[in-house]
């Protein structure tokens, strides 16, 4: 099973709002989800949260970050904590 990360679209007509979901990849987009990791609300000032642990935890486990979540990841600091994490795992 393929596991990625990505984006469910919730909220209203023209009022956006996501979670940012770990799912199977052959589920449609706004279907069962495995996890939810955190939210993302473009609209207005563009509020992020996310669960940094469960996350990482995902990440450690094989699952690919859609290119919007990797951005979000990354604003975050996750994407750097997990590559740290990689290198340490290496040595």
């Amino acid at each position: 099973m393929a596991v990625k990360i990505r984006l469910t679209r919730m909220g209203a007509k023209k009022k956006p709002t996501y979670r940012i979901v770990a799912t199977d990849s052959r589920r449609p987009r706004d279907g069962q989800y495995l996890e939810l990791i955190g939210t993302y609300a473009p609209v207005g000032e563009g509020q992020v949260k996310i669960n940094e642990e469960v996350a990482l935890k995902w990440l450690n486990n094989g699952a690919l970050p859609t290119d919007t979540v990797k951005n979000l990841f990354s604003k975050a600091g996750i994407m750097k904590k997990y590559a740290e994490s990689k290198v340490k795992k290496d040595k």
